[in-house]
C-alpha cells in the first residue's frame, strides 16, 4: 500500500492508496486545496470543517456538471458528419438497386 502526504489548507495530511496511485493522490489534493484556497481568499479561515464542505460541495457539482454534460452528450442525435455519411451509404443502395434491377431485366 502507497504511502503520501498532502498538504491541504497549510496543514500535511498522511494517507494510505493503491500502490502507484501516489502522484495521483497528490493531485487530488492539490485539487481540493486550491478550491479551499479560493475560498480563504474570499471569507478567510473560517474553520477548517465548514472549508472542506465548502470545497466537496463544489467539486460534487462540477462532477454533476460533467455527468450532466456526458449525458446529453450521449443523447444527442447523430453528428452531421454521421447523418452525412448515412445519406451517402443510401445512395450508394439506392444506385447498386437500380444496378440490379438492371441486370434482373437484361
Amino acid at each position: 500500500m502507497g504511502q503520501v502526504v498532502v498538504t491541504v489548507n497549510g496543514r500535511a495530511f498522511p494517507l494510505g492508496c493503491a500502490d502507484g496511485e501516489e502522484a495521483r493522490t497528490r493531485r487530488l489534493a492539490q485539487y481540493v486545496d486550491s478550491k479551499i484556497s479560493e475560498f480563504v481568499s474570499a471569507h478567510g479561515q473560517i474553520g477548517e470543517a465548514r472549508l472542506m464542505l465548502l470545497a466537496a460541495l463544489v467539486i460534487a457539482d462540477e462532477l454533476a456538471d460533467t455527468n450532466d454534460a456526458l449525458q446529453r452528450e450521449r443523447a444527442r442525435p447523430r453528428s452531421e458528419e454521421a447523418a452525412s455519411a448515412a445519406d451517402g451509404i443510401r445512395a450508394i443502395a439506392g444506385r447498386i438497386e437500380s444496378i440490379a434491377a438492371r441486370l434482373e431485366t437484361s
